[in-house]
């Protein structure tokens, strides 16, 4: 092979230094020719002796942050033969090939900080091929300096000269800058603007006071984490109680205050520098996270934090920017209007942001990661569809109503969009909505069919509704929880034609084809369709939405159905049951819900656990997970008839052991492994009478370690055989991916 080829390299190529990778590469290898960005990836035009070793190298050396999905091949004639290796100008609009998420600072760049350049030492928007931001700053395809943020800063000589040079690791590297310039830091508090930013912000910090932080996807509200009485204040201001607050820190404060494992550090040093749950070391405040045994810790992943972290020198609480049920801030004015409210100080910068990105957040499992949130550093990363949906329409999903996220399929991939939060809020409406032209444009999508949820009320659903009609695209309801579990079967690769799987799908609520409100159950079913096998026996949610935040109402239902009617008297005399009741007996505003969530809830308010209400959704669930021991129990078993599994002696059992005083920790324990064994019967059985290969456990349930450890051990199958979340979210931040692949799925079939 030493004629001239156009080579086409499709994947995460363009914001990674992949151009002068390849650039350097044709030198190494003389080989000629050049190399561009453009619609669909790299292309590259190239001819040499050593041509073969040029294609070879192209994916076996690539940048550290590239993903090379494929490199193909094909002849190609010049108009003049090439006497050397050129980086062209990009070329086309449009896109065919993925965005770079952000990139955590690399330690080149760590050390640019800290060095003795004035140019770069201490600037706080150090960058290049390697690390830096990618997706937050970039406002159009091809990925290049004009279509980003860092438009408006034109490079000096020095910055323009590294860009250019082959040799430099910025050769091409479209957010460089320097102190000379690129963008600046600014700090502001009563007193006016401070000329040193850092310094400043440290001493208020070290002070107590609160800071609006501007990172790289929004700001941050920030505190000392060794300081009680700034937690304290940061809560009350903002009005989160008991909601966890994550942290911020450099090796040395996690180190002290976390116990990280091997695979937990990894998780944190990576790119994307997620929130990683960890089990807590030495103390810290216990108001960071009332009731919780974890702590959300991340490093510092931009040059700002590195500066902010290292003068300060303690852990920081870095939660997100916003007022209580509203998106994250990420515009200068807007924190001023905003946070101006909650924060004494504010440290920002004057590169804007050109879309909302929360931190992502992670914990590490024996059974290996889970994401809980998908955003920064994660987004807009694809997957591969499983084989069969090679020649899949293009699908836009639209996901739920809570931790909304939508999805789009296109050329055999699966782009899950970011964490935008509860549709129920105005302005993450808006979000949603900016999200979704955004994804669009940025992407060059034209969805041939829309997917949504079957709930009529839900905000995604409506909009889809509409898209649908108004464009005229076909349009598909997808059931919740048949799109749970088909999310689990499209992450682990699962063929269009792989036969059906058992899922065990737990969660809050969702609609189910028969009008009632779902959330336990087990599910046989493939892309295109499922059956019912087994839920929980339905109870009443009094009061609807308000079943959700007031534990003691589940439980009162629960209660009265095991026939406990005096037990709940007594636990919750200071409540109104009898109107609770008569509610219940009426069907007034009282639907009928098999939500294991709810369940979680009842079991929780027997315990003592958050009874009146949760400050958060799944307070209670997380407190009670925290809560459980390593008592060793035979689980209650619940019997699956006509109405169910019916959790009934569950709640005998729970009278009678804390009659005897057992701990509510112990208590805890027989609960998860009650429930998890009262499914994985079911689903084992569907197993071994060969109507299902698999299981799949999905459903925001599942992000409970210790229900997923105890439901795995209880289906005693070869983990092979059991899907599993681990670059999606159980919850229903992933839900917009099953509905993408079902939607798909149904097209193909009724070709």
């Amino acid at each position: 092979m030493s004629g001239a080829l156009r080579i086409r390299v499709r994947g995460q190529v363009q914001g990674v230094g992949f151009r002068p990778f390849v650039w350097q590469l044709a030198h190494r290898l003389n080989i000629r020719g050049e190399v561009l960005n453009d619609p669909e990836g790299v292309l590259i035009h190239a001819q040499g002796a050593r041509i073969a070793d040029f294609v070879a190298a192209i994916t076996a050396e690539a940048p550290p942050l590239a993903r090379v999905d494929a490199v193909e091949t094909g002849p190609f004639a010049f108009d003049t033969a090439p006497c050397d290796f050129a980086i062209a100008a990009s070329r086309g609009s449009g896109a065919e090939t993925r965005v770079t998420p952000d990139a955590a600072t690399c330690p080149d760049c760590l050390a640019d900080i800290r060095g003795d350049d004035p140019r770069r030492r201490g600037y706080a928007f150090t960058n290049c091929t390697h690390c830096g931001p990618r997706f937050t700053i970039l406002k159009g395809l091809p990925y290049d300096r004009a279509r980003t943020t860092m438009a408006g800063f034109e490079m000096c000589p020095d910055c323009a000269a590294e860009y250019a040079d082959p040799g430099d690791r910025r050769f091409h590297a479209q957010p460089v800058a320097c102190a000379l310039c690129g963008p600046h830091l600014g700090f502001e508090d009563a007193n006016g603007a401070h000329p040193d930013a850092i310094a400043a912000a440290a001493r208020a910090l070290l002070d107590g006071a609160i800071l609006a932080v501007k990172g790289l996807g929004g700001f941050h509200l920030c505190c000392d984490a060794t300081n009680a009485q700034a937690i304290d204040r940061l809560r009350r201001r903002k009005y989160r109680p008991s909601k966890p607050l994550a942290l911020m820190g450099r090796w040395q404060e996690i180190d002290r205050h976390a116990r990280p494992d091997t695979e937990e550090r990894a998780a944190l040093a990576s790119a994307a520098a997620p929130i990683v749950l960890l089990a807590k070391g030495d103390p810290l405040p216990e108001a960071l996270a009332p009731g919780q045994n974890h702590l959300g810790w991340m490093l510092p992943y931009t040059p700002l934090h590195h500066l902010l972290l290292g003068a300060v020198a303690r852990p920081l609480v870095m939660t997100s920017g916003n007022l209580s049920g509203e998106p994250q801030v990420i515009g200068n004015a807007e924190a001023r209007d905003k946070l101006g409210g909650i924060a004494d100080a504010i440290l920002d910068h004057d590169r804007d942001i050109a879309r909302r990105l929360d931190d992502s957040v992670m914990r590490l499992t024996p059974e290996g990661p889970m994401i809980l949130r998908r955003a920064r550093g994660m987004v807009p990363d694809t997957l591969p569809l499983p084989d069969g949906f090679g020649d899949a329409p293009q699908v836009v999903a639209y996901g739920g109503q809570m931790k909304a996220a939508l999805c789009l399929l296109k050329n055999g991939q699966a782009l899950l969009g970011h964490h935008l939060g509860e549709l129920d809020e105005a302005l993450t409406l808006e979000a949603f909505l900016q999200a979704d032209a955004d994804y669009a444009a940025l992407f060059d999508h034209r969805p041939d069919v829309v997917a949504v949820d079957l709930h009529p009320d839900f905000q995604a659903t409506r909009h889809g509704e509409a898209r649908a009609r108004d464009e005229g695209l076909a349009l598909e309801p997808v059931q919740h929880h048949h799109a749970h579990l088909a999310a689990c079967m499209a992450e682990n690769g699962h063929a269009l034609n792989g036969g059906k799987v058992a899922g065990i799908v737990l969660d809050g609520l969702g609609l189910g084809p028969d009008g009632t409100v779902w959330g336990g159950e087990l599910l046989l079913g493939d892309y295109t369709g499922f059956d019912r096998r087994a839920w929980l026996t339905p109870a009443p949610l009094i009061g609807g939405d308000r079943a959700q935040a007031e534990p003691w109402r589940n439980a009162l239902m629960r209660l009265d159905q095991a026939g406990l009617s005096n037990w709940a008297d007594q636990l919750f005399a200071d409540k109104p049951l009898e109107i609770a009741r008569m509610a219940a007996s009426k069907g007034l505003n009282a639907p009928q819900s098999s939500s294991a969530g709810r369940l979680f809830d009842a079991v929780a308010a027997v315990l003592g656990i958050c009874p009146d209400g949760q400050s958060y959704e799944g307070e209670a669930a997380m407190r009670m997970e925290a809560l459980a021991s390593e008592t060793v129990f035979a689980p209650v078993p619940l019997e699956h008839g006509a109405a169910g599994i019916d959790p009934a002696p569950l709640f005998h059992r729970l009278r009678a052991d804390l009659a005897r005083s057992t701990s509510a920790g112990d208590c805890a324990t027989l609960f998860h492994l009650s429930l998890a064994h009262a499914f994985a019967k079911e689903a084992r059985a569907l197993v071994d009478a060969g109507e299902a290969e698999r299981v799949a456990l999905s459903g925001g349930c599942f992000q409970n370690a210790r229900l997923l450890r105890d439901t795995l051990d209880a289906l005693g199958l070869d983990r092979s055989r059991v899907y599993l979340h681990h670059r999606t979210p159980a919850n229903d931040g992933g839900l917009a991916l099953g509905q993408a692949v079902i939607a798909a799925a149904r097209h193909l079939h009724r070709r």
